[in-house]
């Protein structure tokens, strides 16, 4: 079993929901990735997925990409990021969940990223433009390494499309809440319960709801049908304006889920 899958499924043992906070590193400076991911261990997230910034994202929505632009302003790249992960690995007990796009990847090199990858601590990766049908040409590497190549599976996804998608998954599935792109939302589709529960028929990986995901509410109603959530726009924004307290708010909610639906 991965050490991604693991973690997660550890949590979840206990009664409590996963919570995967995500990150844009290098927005306001890569100095600032350390104590950030130091600080959300402390909170008791289940991991961390770490966004690397690009200059032609396809799923970020507005908040993200703004905090894309100003780490790409700030100098970041891939191999950066991977440095600066490196610097303090020995102090990262989370699982760490790379959000990239194909190019750097291959700008890189697939086989070194993988190997460096996997030194700085990261576990498991997001690769949003990066079809099923070529995941071949970083799959053996990253296999190597011990990292888990995760899939996301949209709301429009058909039947066949969705077994596929949930079966090749490794560590989790990244089941997407909304049509579109990332971004806060107010509310989400009646429907979700049972498109999560026809996901989850098909694995037993777990199933993780992102997307849109914003409030302490929103953790806990997701909670009470898939294994846990990533949050994105709202952990950008709550870290630019330095507001722990609403981060620790959202990581509290997915530890109370479980017991408040009565599962």
């Amino acid at each position: 079993m991965s050490q991604l899958k693991d973690a997660i499924l550890s949590v979840t043992a206990s009664g409590d929901k996963a919570f995967i906070p995500y990150i844009m590193a290098g927005d306001g400076g890569l100095e600032k990735l350390k104590p950030i991911i130091l600080r959300l261990q402390e909170l008791g997230v289940t991991a961390i997925e770490v966004g690397i910034p690009f200059t032609d994202p396809v799923a970020d929505g507005p908040t993200i990409e703004r905090a894309g632009e100003r780490a790409l302003a700030s100098g970041t790249t891939l191999r950066k990021v991977i440095e600066t992960l490196t610097s303090f690995a020995d102090e990262i007990t989370v699982p760490l969940v790379a959000m990239t796009y194909l190019n750097p990847i291959l700008a890189y090199g697939v086989e070194q990223f993988a190997a460096d990858a996997s030194v700085a601590g990261i576990r498991g990766l997001i690769i949003p433009d990066m079809p099923l049908e070529e995941s071949e040409v970083v799959h053996p590497a990253l296999t190597a390494a011990e990292i888990s190549l995760v899939q996301l599976v949209s709301l429009t996804s058909t039947p066949e499309r969705m077994e596929r998608l949930t079966k090749a998954s490794e560590g989790f599935i990244y089941a997407v809440t909304v049509n579109g792109i990332t971004g806060a939302r107010s509310s989400f589709a009646n429907e979700l319960e049972a498109h999560f529960k026809k996901i989850q028929s098909y694995t037993d990986t777990p199933v993780l709801a992102g997307f849109g995901i914003s409030t302490a509410t929103h953790v806990k109603d997701f909670g009470s049908f898939c294994s846990g959530v990533i949050v994105g726009s709202k952990i950008v924004d709550s870290l630019v304006a330095e507001d722990w307290e609403a981060i620790e708010e959202l990581v509290k909610a997915s530890k109370l889920a479980a017991n408040e639906v009565g599962i």
